[in-house]
């Protein structure tokens, strides 16, 4: 991970060197000029058939790698598009237009399996048997998630390509950081609380301490169900539910997820694609653009205001405003970077103290509402190769469903939560090796190209 970083700075570091000294580039040694060779090749046979993914025996081993992919990524509930467009775009030698397409529809269908298990099969007894969605983080967060993504895809259209590589290392090497420190610090509580319940024999797999260590483990469970009775929701509202599901808050969410996919379709895209006839980049697409603000404030306002509820910051618990604050910034970030804001938004909702399974199952959720509406903006703007993407997906919900299996499995057994914390930590630092790694790499093509650098017009 700091590896990736450190080279990205140090590409960075000897383009704007060489802006000052012309002379010193023409003694660059020429392994990275091999590397963007190899990289030019690859750029071309895929813009050749960009519109046509074939069947290969590289597209065969991009989708076993996204596989596997998508089952880390589940384990922490986020897309995983951090992985997947590198991946296909490395070794299934696609175009970026073509990779992120793909990415949408691969997200969404891991997105899928998690709400799947998460609405309908698991539920927590260390949560007195609750579903581990927490609608009421989602309901605050996703209307500015989702007017944080519209800004910062344009800013990712003005933004030169090293300042955008050079936010992400930034950042995601930040974020990875504290979440590492954070799983450790979640790992050192789970064994001074297994020690204390006298878990030893359990860990280390001690077959005489075997059965008094389960007794224990359902004594604490007894416990943490007990404690948790006396938690309020964030939201305090009294809702018939049937199968633990919240018909009323999942409506909402639903009705925020058609307004902005309405507006979407109205507005179009910078090519003037849209449902209606409309001037590209005109003034009817700024307008619907800017409509987003007001919608995203007023979905927001109303559901803190809808009901008096309790004070959030009682006993440690986070205000209510920091939600929608943590999700536009995370919106926005994952605008400019290309990725999904899951990856973004979990590291901070386990930063002010959200449980990690509540922040997996939650993330995952929040996930579901932007990458289906990304997938079914690309198929109504005229997407090709959808069998291909649907193939895709199909592999991911199945990858997602044998990860999410195997963690809850693991944290039921072991009793650590903090594995869920580790595999969000492991899919960030994959993403800055890889993203941050050749995105350095075309920093270097387009300065030795000549190619302009500075800040563009969005259209």
């Amino acid at each position: 991970m700091n590896h990736a970083s450190l080279s990205c700075f140090l590409l960075i570091f000897i383009v704007a060197f060489n802006s000052i000294n012309p002379s010193s580039a023409k003694s660059q040694t020429s392994s990275v000029e091999k590397i963007l060779e190899w990289r030019n090749s690859n750029d071309d046979n895929g813009s050749q058939e960009h519109a046509k993914v074939p069947l290969s025996g590289h597209m065969l081993l991009a989708s076993l790698l996204c596989f596997v992919a998508s089952s880390i990524s589940s384990a922490g509930g986020i897309g995983g598009g951090g992985l997947f467009i590198p991946i296909l775009t490395i070794v299934a030698s696609l175009d970026l237009k073509t990779a992120s397409s793909l990415s949408a529809f691969m997200v969404t269908g891991g997105s899928i399996a998690n709400v799947f298990c998460n609405l309908l099969c698991t539920t927590s007894t260390r949560f007195g048997g609750k579903s581990l969605i927490d609608y009421d983080i989602a309901l605050l967060s996703e209307p500015c998630m989702l007017l944080g993504v519209s800004i910062g895809v344009i800013c990712n259209l003005v933004f030169p390509e090293w300042l955008i590589t050079l936010l992400f290392a930034i950042f995601l090497t930040w974020s990875t950081s504290k979440t590492c420190i954070n799983g450790v610090l979640f790992w050192k509580a789970e064994s001074e609380e297994i020690s204390k319940k006298g878990f030893e024999g359990v860990e280390n797999g001690d077959n005489a301490a075997d059965e008094e260590g389960q007794r224990l483990v359902q004594e604490n469970k007894q416990e943490n169900e007990e404690g948790l009775k006396s938690l309020e929701p964030l939201l305090a509202a009294e809702e018939n539910r049937k199968f633990g599901i919240p018909w009323l808050k999942l409506g909402v969410l639903l009705l925020v997820w058609f307004c902005f996919f309405f507006l979407y379709l109205l507005r179009g895209n910078k090519y003037g694609q849209s449902i209606i006839p409309m001037e590209a980049c005109g003034v009817g697409y700024w307008i619907l653009s800017s409509v987003q603000v007001p919608l995203a404030i007023g979905f927001t306002a109303w559901i803190v205001l809808r009901k008096e509820g309790p004070c959030l910051s009682r006993s440690g618990q986070p205000n209510k405003m920091i939600f929608p604050v943590m999700a536009l910034l995370a919106g926005m970030l994952g605008g400019v970077f290309g990725i999904g804001g899951g990856m973004l938004i979990s590291p901070l909702l386990i930063q002010v103290g959200v449980p990690p399974e509540v922040t997996a199952a939650t993330c995952s959720f929040m996930v579901f509402f932007s990458s289906t509406m990304s997938a079914l903006q690309y198929v109504m703007l005229g997407m090709e190769h959808i069998e291909t993407a649907v193939t895709l997906a199909i592999i991911c919900f199945i990858a997602s469903l044998l990860g999410l299996l195997v963690v809850h499995r693991a944290i039921k057994k072991y009793g650590r939560p903090s594995l869920i914390v580790f595999s969000v930590s492991l899919v960030m630092a994959l993403s800055i090796v890889l993203m941050t790694s050749f995105g350095a790499m075309d920093i270097w093509k387009d300065y030795k190209s000549g190619k302009y650098m500075g800040f563009k017009h969005p259209c």
